[in-house]
């Protein structure tokens, strides 16, 4: 009797913490039309090895390495601009719908993301709200939105002279 309608895809993590959020806050982001995502590595803290310890160090700073075994987890955020209660929960269910039937999940594992809705998010057709996540997610992954290289702009370190000086 129970039996799902639609596609039956599982429903993907959700984010569920404050620090997670603000996490990916800091990450990579890309602007669509009804959406905002944002996208950051979900770090994992590695436990010291006890021969390492000394009585009187402190326990709060460990090694992080970014967790790619772990599924990506989904996090949603529709800000009072986007309408009342009734609108906010409604565009938040439908963008849930949206990312559950999306098969394959174009995500990373590991990776963390936040979509910020926009009002448009309402009045978006389905399939179209689908296509922007869709986009969203493939583009997130590029270089494109990776942290600028700057360049040198002719100040070279290792340039050297005839003299074998370096400058």
């Amino acid at each position: 009797m129970d039996e799902p309608h639609g596609n039956t895809v599982a429903v993907p993590e959700r984010l569920r913490r404050r620090a997670d959020f603000l996490r990916a806050a800091k990450g990579k982001r890309f602007h669509g039309r009804g959406l905002t995502l944002q996208a950051a590595p979900r770090p994992i803290a590695l436990p010291e090895p006890m021969n390492r310890r000394e009585p009187d160090e402190s326990n709060n700073l460990r090694d992080v390495l970014p967790c790619r075994d772990t599924p990506p987890r989904f996090g949603f955020t529709v800000t009072k601009r986007s309408g009342g209660a009734v609108q906010r929960n409604r565009i938040r269910r439908r963008l849930k719908e949206a990312l559950r039937l999306l098969n394959p999940l174009p995500a990373r594992s590991g990776y963390d993301y936040v979509i910020l809705a926009r009002p448009e998010a309402l009045g978006m057709s389905f399939r179209s709200l689908q296509a922007e996540l869709m986009r969203a997610l493939g583009k997130i992954d590029t270089r494109k939105n990776a942290p600028p290289i700057r360049p040198n702009h002719g100040c070279n370190d290792t340039v050297s002279d005839s003299a074998g000086e370096a400058r």
